[in-house]
């Protein structure tokens, strides 16, 4: 029994870990081509291409507030996507520049 609660301790500690740091990281989105996500992409990055952003960002987050980072190539499509989100509303959205700049 003390085993089980050690566990369930142990694992509500790392769910607590990991929410916090995304909260402070903030979300991070590859708004390339699915074909390029695939070919390499940041470490725990979400892949919505740019020209999806507008439809699918709720399904991310509806805290208009977040810290989003954005990136793609070279941070042109990023830079569409961003103003696309600002339209919307959402008000910490950072372009990251290109795949390089970030890794």
């Amino acid at each position: 029994m003390k085993k089980l609660l050690l566990i369930f301790i142990t694992l509500f500690s790392l769910t607590a870990t990991v929410q916090a740091e995304d909260a402070t990281n903030g979300i991070w989105i590859d708004v390339r081509t699915v074909a390029e996500y695939q070919q390499g992409h940041k470490s725990g990055a979400i892949n919505i291409p740019h020209t999806a952003i507008g439809q699918r960002i709720q399904a991310i987050t509806t805290d208009r507030e977040a810290t989003i980072h954005l990136y793609c190539g070279t941070g042109f499509r990023a830079g569409i996507a961003k103003a696309t989100l600002q339209r919307m509303g959402y008000s910490n959205v950072i372009n990251e520049g290109g795949l390089s700049d970030v890794q």
